[in-house]
């Protein structure tokens, strides 16, 4: 009986420090750990995590998997109860030694019909939830903050190398035959942060010529929870990170939507992105998100090409 410890940080800048020092109070004996690496999202789903599916297809019948806390594995309902799922199907215990999950145990089944205790899927629910509505409540702080430095004039994101107090004078110099090379060392800056103040200027910017067709205009689709879940842990080029991000969060029973405004070119390309919820690639199709794809891709298909 083989006792697998998992650790998982959500940043590279975050250490296990913590979670160490947790288990190792634990006394767990003859740990066998497996440990994602440093920034591995937690909005990735556990079963799609590169560590953890090594530790199940490490696990055998009886082993226990040992955690410092619930959130180190998992942060959604949905995610929760995948696991359990998963770790009942191949008889492994969950063992979670701080936080509120540690008094439970998830894995307990009814003896005859075999599936989740009642009073633990409840429990389960319960925190889980008020784990989500934490973490919606410091997202929306934080983005009432941002509008609110909005107000008084300041913009969130990356400052501009070239700052504003100075920006009139590159402007200048550049009109009066200074060379974008020259500006850039003149003000210790990138010759693309030099281009970026004088944009306007440059020789190839030109107005929009009348025959360009008209642009896409944006098509407000729903967006199943699961997929969201799954693209925001994944790559994503600027327009679809924006419009994931600007995204309203529509709860829906235990999971949500996400309400998403973007040109159909875009829904077709995060569609894409989320292709491996089908399965392959080595990763484990799981139904619910294979399901919640599928639901996407219908909503997708019937945008006009």
């Amino acid at each position: 009986m083989a006792n697998l410890v998992y650790k998982r940080v959500s940043t590279d800048q975050q250490s296990t420090a913590r979670q160490n020092l947790v288990l190792d109070e634990a006394g767990i004996e003859d740990p066998v750990v497996f440990e994602e690496d440093p920034g591995t999202s937690s909005r990735l789903h556990p079963l799609q995590r590169p560590k953890f599916r090594e530790l199940l297809t490490y696990a055998r019948p009886g082993d226990t998997v040992h955690i410092s806390e619930m959130f180190r594995l998992v942060r959604t309902t949905g995610h929760i109860l995948d696991v359990l799922d998963v770790l009942h199907r191949d008889q492994v215990a969950l063992r979670i030694h701080d936080g509120a999950f540690s008094a439970m145990d998830l894995t307990a089944r009814h003896p005859r019909t075999k599936e989740l205790l009642s009073t633990v899927k409840f429990m389960v629910q319960t925190l889980a939830a008020a784990g989500e509505l934490q973490r919606d409540l410091q997202r929306e702080l934080t983005y009432d903050g941002l509008r609110a430095a909005e107000t008084k004039g300041s913009k969130g994101g990356r400052r501009p190398a070239v700052t504003a107090d100075k920006t009139d004078d590159v402007r200048t110099a550049y009109l009066e035959g200074r060379s974008i090379a020259a500006l850039a060392r003149d003000h210790g800056v990138s010759r693309g942060a030099i281009r970026t103040a004088v944009a306007d200027l440059l020789p190839d910017h030109t107005a929009i010529e009348e025959d360009v067709p008209a642009p896409e205009l944006p098509v407000t689709l729903d967006m199943p929870g699961k997929v969201a879940d799954f693209l925001h842990a994944t790559e994503l080029e600027p327009a679809e990170r924006a419009a994931l991000d600007q995204g309203t969060t529509v709860r829906r029973g235990q999971g949500y939507t996400l309400r998403v405004s973007a040109v159909p070119a875009v829904h077709r390309q995060l569609l894409a992105r989320c292709r491996p919820l089908d399965g392959g690639q080595g990763l484990p199709a799981v139904p619910a998100q294979r399901k919640a794809r599928r639901e996407y891709e219908n909503r997708v298909s019937a945008l006009t090409p």
